[in-house]
């Protein structure tokens, strides 16, 4: 089977871009050796002078309206569509994006809750939906007091601070940044990611801008809490990272938070910045265990998926072109066994 994969969204600081390079890494590690990863930065190009079983869009901007095969695209959230009049994203484009959605052979979610909002906002059929968690990249573990406290006095951060990650270039109404920065707290206030200027006027934060993996493990490590402000995630990622890391976490009753975390974070309602510091405050070491979920169970997960999308890819084709396809595809498989 050949998949072709765009590489775009990988050096997307956000977790966008973590899901596709933590899940391409991972494809390369369960592919079987009849199996081939096509990856692209431009995949109507590379399309159009090579076979693919499928195309594989690891992000909404990136799905294809008109592709020469079946496509697959992950759908992180759809906090855009819920909340179309605050983030003001009208015009062709993401209309065009949606209908590219709908019309994909399958879509990939991390939760149930992303399953159901992407019947009822984009109207997919939920057959054609494949719940996939993510996962916290290996990297992502607790470091040695020693490379925290280095990491710490070199971004001149407190020895305690309640944190914040993610990406800080413009306000986003779901999220509550300017109303988090402004709630009385006893600890400081750190928040990771890239910024701009408005983020700099913030009161009373510390800001970081964006950092390496390893010194963000550090940053959680060091961490009292991680705060996780949004009423929309689509998974919460960077909980599962905190956790792994051994830092507890303090999140609004967002239904995919709870869905992913259980029990495993302090949750309070939504919107609720004062119950969010103060329950960020009182955590306390130590922290449960992330999810027991891997990239590369995921990745199996996504492998399937393909070979679904491929298989009924064929049974539409006439009968001839199904046979031969078939003889390929046997071919292949004998070729694999034989390279084992």
């Amino acid at each position: 089977m050949r998949v072709a994969f765009d590489t775009r969204p990988s050096s997307d600081a956000n977790g966008v871009g973590r899901y596709a390079r933590c899940l391409l890494g991972a494809l390369r590690e369960t592919r079987s050796a009849a199996d081939e990863l096509l990856e692209t930065q431009r995949p109507s190009t590379t399309l159009r002078g090579r076979r693919a079983d499928a195309l594989h869009s690891p992000w909404f901007e990136g799905a294809m309206l008109h592709s020469p095969c079946p496509t697959v695209v992950t759908l992180h959230d759809l906090a855009q569509l819920k909340r179309a009049s605050e983030h003001l994203r009208g015009g062709v484009r993401p209309r065009l994006r949606q209908l590219a959605v709908q019309r994909a052979a399958a879509v990939i979610v991390p939760t149930e809750t992303v399953a159901h909002d992407a019947v009822e906002h984009l109207g997919v059929d939920r057959e054609r939906i494949a719940v996939i968690p993510e996962a916290a990249d290996a990297g992502f573990s607790r470091r040695p007091a020693d490379d925290v406290a280095a990491v710490r006095e070199r971004l001149g951060l407190p020895e305690a601070y309640l944190l914040l990650v993610g990406g800080l270039r413009r306000p986003d109404p779901g999220r509550h940044i300017g109303r988090l920065a402004a709630t009385t707290r006893e600890l400081p206030l750190v928040m990771v990611g890239q910024a701009s200027a408005w983020a700099r006027e913030l009161p009373g934060v510390i800001l970081t801008g964006e950092v390496s993996d390893e010194d963000l493990a550090c940053i959680y490590t060091g961490a009292h809490s991680l705060i996780l402000t949004s009423e929309n995630e689509g998974f919460g990622l960077t909980a599962v990272e905190a956790l792994s890391c051994g830092t507890p976490v303090a999140a609004c009753e967002a239904p995919a938070l709870r869905e992913v975390l259980g029990d495993r974070a302090s949750f309070v309602e939504c919107g609720d910045m004062q119950a969010l510091i103060d329950a960020a405050q009182r955590a306390s070491r130590p922290a449960p265990a992330p999810p027991a979920w891997s990239w590369q169970d995921a990745a199996r997960s996504t492998w399937a998926v393909y070979a679904r999308v491929a298989e009924a890819a064929v049974q539409q084709r006439p009968a001839g072109a199904r046979a031969a396809l078939r003889r390929r595809a046997a071919g292949s498989a004998v070729e694999g066994a034989e390279a084992q």
